[in-house]
């Protein structure tokens, strides 16, 4: 299939033009954890695999490095990026701050649906971390923390949590993949949230949220043995 035919079926398909498709994919892939921290990036190897031409892949691979997921080494080629103690400290910090905000305001503004939503999918967590479902807890902890963003009621700061969200996104892969079963913490702080969310407790929400995120760094630095 040459890049012209390509295009139209991706188009068609997906209605999105096939550089950003691909894009996707592979920050997915690494986002998710299926193109390992120091994997060299062969494009023709993932043309093979995603059906597609170089080019696209090439392209994608460009605004990955934008991203930061990739790194290029001279006369050496594309890598995922690795994941050091710096940028894991870096985004957590912020991430701490934002979710403390985030949560401060969701326990004010969140209205009683809401609250409904978020007790749904914290009971959906809940049987998936007691059954070691990693795929279902992480879409439930996604789900969990974007209703609260999302019931923060503040455009602004949804705008700067959504610039994070691939950094985030990996790092919560990784610390639910290799930590949750030795933090006895993770489903605590988690309902400890939501509850102090539900009552309006503006002070306890913000403290837990922050302390959550807080033991996440501690807990993903001693893991990757830094």
């Amino acid at each position: 299939m040459n890049e012209k035919n390509e295009s139209h079926y991706f188009l068609i398909e997906n209605y999105k033009p096939l550089r950003e498709i691909v894009f996707e994919k592979l920050r997915d892939m690494i986002v998710n954890g299926d193109l390992k921290p120091g994997e060299r990036l062969m494009e023709i190897k993932l043309a093979e695999m995603l059906g597609v031409s170089r080019t696209p892949i090439r392209e994608a691979i460009r605004k990955l490095e934008l991203e930061g997921l990739v790194v290029m080494l001279p006369r050496k080629g594309a890598y995922v990026a690795d994941i050091s103690k710096k940028e894991i400290m870096d985004v957590l910090e912020i991430r701490a701050a934002l979710d403390k905000l985030a949560t401060g305001l969701a326990a004010q503004r969140m209205t009683k649906s809401e609250k409904e939503q978020l007790k749904k999918v914290l009971s959906s967590f809940e049987k998936n971390f007691k059954s070691g479902n990693i795929e279902g807890m992480i879409n439930d902890d996604i789900k969990l923390h974007d209703l609260i963003y999302l019931g923060a009621k503040n455009e602004k700061l949804q705008h700067i949590i959504n610039n994070l969200r691939e950094q985030i996104t990996r790092f919560r892969i990784i610390y639910l993949k290799e930590i949750y079963r030795k933090s006895e913490n993770l489903l605590k702080e988690h309902k400890e949230i939501v509850e102090a969310i539900i009552s309006g407790d503006v002070e306890k929400a913000q403290k837990i949220a922050e302390e959550h995120i807080k033991n996440q760094e501690i807990e993903l630095i001693n893991s990757l043995k830094f």
